[in-house]
């Protein structure tokens, strides 16, 4: 075994490709789009490095192209999460006592293959299955993917360097163990990013995991975890378990090695999964780890001194690319009344020119939502603001899913600070926007604190900086990311820690230590060299 201690460098963000008209990135990827289009496949479990099929099946579509079918893939049930319990306790021994420098070799070569023969690969399956644009693909399921990777290997490092004080007498040291039984990482459709970190950070902290994507984004994530098995990742580590969520979740919450839970979705289902957590608590050999990031209500807020044209920008873009399927996508905004009349103007001549369609052209600034019950859902809300006396569709509004589950970028002004859009997550293309009053700037921003229930991301916009300094205090806690003059969306790894707090999740910073840590469990390790041999202390001397 090699004595020495190995050093990582602070990496840098992975840079984006441009894909621009003949550029060779947009050659390979129209290739591989082609390719994968051509070709259904079968997507089994991934159990112990086995591949396993149960005969109940789903079909990953292109939500674009709806009756296209990417693949047919196979679900688990509690017979096969017992069997991937068993291969990740199998595997637990070696892993968690292989050397770091050879995990972490394992996701660095992950993020190298990435960034260089499966980066077509894995964009081209997040283009397909979740209906992405070129660069919403390439920012999330290339660079973010890339990122996490470089970054979370060198976090590694940073947190096994922090150690205790020594004495001359004492020598002190911590051990950062693994966990004590499997995590169980449970991703969303939205972002391919998520669904490679959730599995991989507390894999890479020693940890083995059970793996469940979302059902409408198997396709990518089956991908993902060919290219984990690509760069050496051993059998058992990460067991691939595609199913729903009562099929898979329910024999592993009944679990005695339950012991973390890794979760990006639903603030709801989060919260069922938290509830029953805690009625097995007995159960368990350990208190399971519960790190979650949930739902958002995401919100601009404009002072009467903010340029329109960014504020214009930063809404479209924020409420719109990827068809406002972020959990920090914008979905209401705050505008004065001194400054709504131009913001609109501004509004409806861009978002006029926004083109939605399917994602293998280029010129398309909007793809389809993911499936039918999310397009039954947003349509439910831009209906009944339609039908409402209290709210007015300013542009858009239109949703056909002849095709493909296509709904146009739709901004809906109400008169009702407390309106329905403004309160719920709508998780798609839909802003809804309230104008104050100049004079009640006060009451607006406490309107914007206290109306949602979530607290993930959250902008300002203005060039007064006493007014900055004021609203950034008056909305401290509405927001875990807090964005002045930009868009609510686009975190990078290493640049803007993500998460939120309040129903928006419990706010572990993925890309972070503070995530990193969550997966160990401290040992503290104290040597004496020259113990005491003798129970008295000096203060008993002398009465």
């Amino acid at each position: 075994m090699s004595n020495s201690i190995a050093n990582l460098e602070q990496p840098k963000n992975e840079p984006i490709l441009n894909y621009g008209p003949g550029s060779p990135e947009k050659k390979v990827l129209k290739e591989q789009l082609k390719k994968m289009k051509a070709a259904e496949i079968e997507i089994p479990l991934i159990i112990g490095g086995k591949e396993v099929r149960t005969g109940k099946t789903g079909r990953c579509i292109e939500p674009h192209n709806k009756n296209h079918v990417l693949a047919t893939y196979h679900k688990a049930g509690e017979k096969e999460v017992q069997a991937a319990i068993e291969a990740a306790l199998q595997a637990k021994h070696d892993w968690e006592n292989m050397p770091w420098e050879h995990r972490a070799a394992i996701f660095l070569k992950i993020g190298q293959l990435l960034a260089g023969p499966w980066r077509p690969v894995i964009n081209a399956a997040t283009m397909l299955n979740q209906s992405k644009t070129v660069f919403q693909a390439e920012i999330d399921a290339a660079c973010e993917v890339i990122d996490f990777f470089r970054f979370n290997s060198y976090l590694m490092t940073q947190i096994y360097k922090d150690q205790p004080l020594n004495t001359l007498d004492n020598w002190n040291r911590v051990e950062y163990r693994p966990l004590e039984g499997f995590v169980f990482a449970v991703t969303p459709f939205n972002f391919t990013s998520i669904a490679a970190n959730l599995p991989t950070s507390p894999a890479l902290m020693g940890n083995v995991v059970l793996w469940k994507p979302a059902s409408t984004a198997v396709f990518s994530g089956y991908y993902l975890m060919k290219l984990f098995q690509a760069a050496g990742l051993p059998d058992g580590v990460i067991n691939f378990l595609p199913g729903s969520g009562g099929s898979v979740g329910d024999p592993v919450m009944k679990s005695e090695w339950l012991a973390g839970v890794h979760f990006t979705g639903s603030t709801s289902v989060f919260n069922d999964m938290w509830a029953t957590i805690g009625s097995n608590i007995s159960k368990y050999r350990t208190y399971p780890r519960i790190v979650g990031e949930t739902g958002g209500k995401d919100f601009a807020f404009a002072h009467p001194s903010a340029e329109v044209e960014s504020l214009a920008t930063a809404l479209i873009r924020g409420s719109f690319e990827y068809q406002g399927q972020k959990c920090s996508a914008t979905s209401r905004a705050y505008i004065p009344e001194s400054l709504w009349p131009q913001v609109k103007a501004r509004l409806l001549e861009e978002i006029a020119t926004i083109k939605v369609g399917d994602i293998e052209d280029f010129t398309n600034f909007m793809g389809a939502v993911i499936d039918q019950a999310a397009f039954n859902n947003i349509k439910s809300y831009i209906d009944y603001a339609r039908n409402s006396s209290e709210a007015e569709i300013i542009c858009g509004g239109k949703c056909d899913d002849s095709q493909g589950f296509f709904i146009q970028p739709t901004i809906i002004l109400t008169t009702n600070p407390k309106f329905k859009t403004m309160e719920e997550e709508i998780f798609g293309p839909v802003l809804t926007i309230y104008v104050y009053k100049d004079s009640e700037l006060e009451k607006a921003l406490e309107l914007c604190d206290k109306t949602s229930p979530y607290g993930l991301t959250g902008s300002i916009f203005a060039t007064d900086r006493k007014a900055i300094v004021e609203m950034e205090k008056r909305l401290r806690h509405a927001a875990g990311n807090f964005y002045i003059n930009n868009k609510t969306t686009g975190a990078v790894v290493g640049q803007q820690p993500f998460g939120g707090s309040r129903a928006s999740g419990t706010n572990d910073k993925a890309g972070t230590k503070i995530n990193l840590l969550k997966w160990t469990s401290v040992r503290t390790i104290s040597e004496t060299f020259v113990p005491p041999v003798d129970y008295r202390y000096p203060f008993l001397a002398e009465k």
